[in-house]
């Protein structure tokens, strides 16, 4: 059986592409990954009259550093219910490279750092997002 030069290049060609990996699978393991977390206040302060001037001053920081997660790409949404007491949480789903990074950034928000808010984590995957102009 003679081979021909054509048949060695696409001989040679499979066995790049089995043994280089193709750039979209690359960008693909190294894309972000998608969490929420779910923010719950603590039963002191469902009433509004039990806040006191310095978790006032703390929920100040949680929301200026969400504004910066936004600002930095890494924040996709944060936002909370309308409801009161015990009904109101609230969510912030944003990207990080694996959970011990969105577990970092979840545990460094000020809320949660000092006891105002709990907070559970989970994977997410945003399936449809609206884009502003």
């Amino acid at each position: 059986m003679k081979f021909s030069l054509v048949d060695v290049f696409i001989a040679m060609g499979g066995v790049l592409v089995l043994v280089e990996p193709l750039p979209a699978q690359e960008s693909q393991s190294e894309k972000p990954k998608q969490f929420i977390y779910v923010l719950h206040l603590v039963p002191r302060l469902y009433a509004d009259a039990s806040w006191t001037d310095e978790d006032k001053k703390v929920l100040q920081r949680h929301f200026v550093r969400f504004q910066e997660a936004i600002k930095a790409g890494k924040l996709i949404l944060a936002g909370r219910t309308s409801e009161s007491g015990d009904k109101t949480f609230g969510i912030a789903i944003f990207e990080a490279k694996d959970e011990a990074a969105a577990r970092k950034f979840m545990e460094e928000d000020p809320a949660v750092a000092v006891g105002l808010m709990t907070a559970e984590l989970h994977p997410f995957t945003v399936a449809l997002e609206h884009k502003n102009p």
